[in-house]
């Protein structure tokens, strides 16, 4: 089997009846004047942490950057955010209860050593003025130093991305091919309606250099202008018959920067794995080998920063960081609209006249500039189709999920 084939069995293999649902929730943590905590300190936390309550370490170049329990994992970003990865559940009260444990063992610790964990798109103190991404350092490890030296290159907010945004991300299972198109069609159509319902910012009228006016959605402008070879929507992805071959085929084409195989970590810049494949770095015995494919299968996944990644599952990228609240209620949002059958049908319908990923991509910049008022499809502005959406989604689940969902309106008078 070649590697672009075993990506395709790779992405089969996630088919499942299961309606999981995964939270990840990137943190700040910063002192009283708004900076991050250092690389060194926070790692010998980890290191401190992950011992005492029996983790799974897990080191990149020699760091300890993240360990991994039953319920969850923890990883370190580009600039020490500091990640946590709740395993998938159906039951939105269990990660609810696995974050709050982790929040339980971590806040003390970090209160203790002067820092706080802040939740926001941007960090605040970059937002407010007082410092810019240029005085964030990268964390240690190769792989930062390799993405920060190649996408300086190609967009002008790569380092506001690596060193001064966080966000949440949601992961959906798929039962099939069909089902995997459908969910991706829907999810990306309505996009623009959830980056905003999930922004987060902490100075309302602050926008990104050269950007005036644009004040609205500043993590995502940061994406859109980062590196056109592995960001925005996944071409083809609206067309019939788009499928598994298809993001096969776009993540065997992007451009890797880095390659980490064997536990070395080395620069390929502009070289996909298709290039690599053919110019023998990765053989033929790497892929027979199924813990290096399964490796080297994540890492090509990783590379690409697509609003939404098509692995195992379906993971969406089109949230800010937010509190815990707002992230269950997003949560909640995604199930009632997603895993309820008829709900997805009528979203499928309701949507129907968004043809292009242009006509998505249109109706984010309108809300760039013009948040919940932005008018968009069919003549109706991005707050018509957030009520709109609450309320479909409100049909398809159960009472106790009903509670989760108020958060998701509850946190709007925020933003608008």
């Amino acid at each position: 089997m070649n590697f672009k084939d075993s990506i395709i069995s790779y992405i089969r293999s996630g088919e499942s009846e299961n309606k999981n649902l995964g939270l990840e929730i990137e943190h700040f943590i910063v002192n009283k004047q708004g900076e991050q905590i250092e690389f060194d300190e926070i790692t010998n936390l980890i290191k401190e942490v992950s011992e005492k309550i029996n983790a799974n370490v897990s080191y990149s170049d020699g760091y300890p950057v993240g360990y991994s329990t039953d319920e969850y994992a923890i990883t370190l970003e580009p600039s020490c955010q500091f990640e946590i990865s709740i395993n998938p559940y159906e039951d939105i009260e269990k990660i609810e209860k696995v974050y709050k444990e982790f929040v339980n063992l971590w806040e003390p610790i970090f209160t203790k050593h002067g820092y706080n964990m802040v939740t926001n798109g941007n960090l605040p103190a970059v937002e407010q003025g007082k410092i810019t991404p240029n005085q964030i350092p990268l964390s240690s490890k190769l792989r930062y130093k390799y993405m920060d030296e190649y996408l300086s290159k190609s967009g002008k907010f790569s380092r506001y991305m690596m060193r001064a945004s966080a966000s949440a991300q949601v992961s959906i299972d798929y039962k099939s091919e069909e089902d995997l198109a459908k969910k991706l069609r829907v999810l990306e159509k309505i996009s623009p309606i959830l980056m905003i319902i999930m922004e987060s910012k902490s100075d309302k009228e602050f926008s990104l250099p050269g950007n005036d006016g644009h004040t609205h959605l500043l993590r995502i402008q940061e994406w859109d202008d980062l590196d056109p070879d592995r960001t925005g929507f996944l071409e083809g992805s609206l067309d019939e018959g788009f499928g598994y071959e298809d993001v096969a085929d776009i993540t065997y084409n992007v451009p890797l920067i880095l390659l980490t195989k064997d536990g070395v970590t080395e620069y390929v810049g502009d070289k996909s794995a298709k290039d690599l494949v053919d110019e023998g770095i990765i053989k033929e015995s790497d892929v027979e080998d199924r813990e290096k494919e399964s490796q080297l299968i994540e890492h090509v996944f990783s590379m690409g920063f697509f609003h939404y990644r098509v692995k195992k599952y379906i993971e969406l990228r089109v949230a800010d960081s937010v509190p815990i609240d707002k992230a269950l209620g997003f949560v909640a949002l995604l199930k009632g609209l997603i895993y309820d059958n008829s709900n997805l049908n009528v979203l499928d319908e309701k949507f129907s006249n968004v043809k292009t990923l242009d006509d998505i991509q249109s109706a984010i910049n309108e809300i760039k500039v013009k948040g919940f008022d932005a008018v968009i499809y069919d003549g109706k502005t991005a707050y018509d189709y957030a009520d709109e959406l609450v309320e479909i989604a409100d049909k398809g689940l159960e009472v106790k999920d009903k509670e989760y969902l108020k958060n998701v309106r509850a946190f709007w008078s925020d933003i608008k």
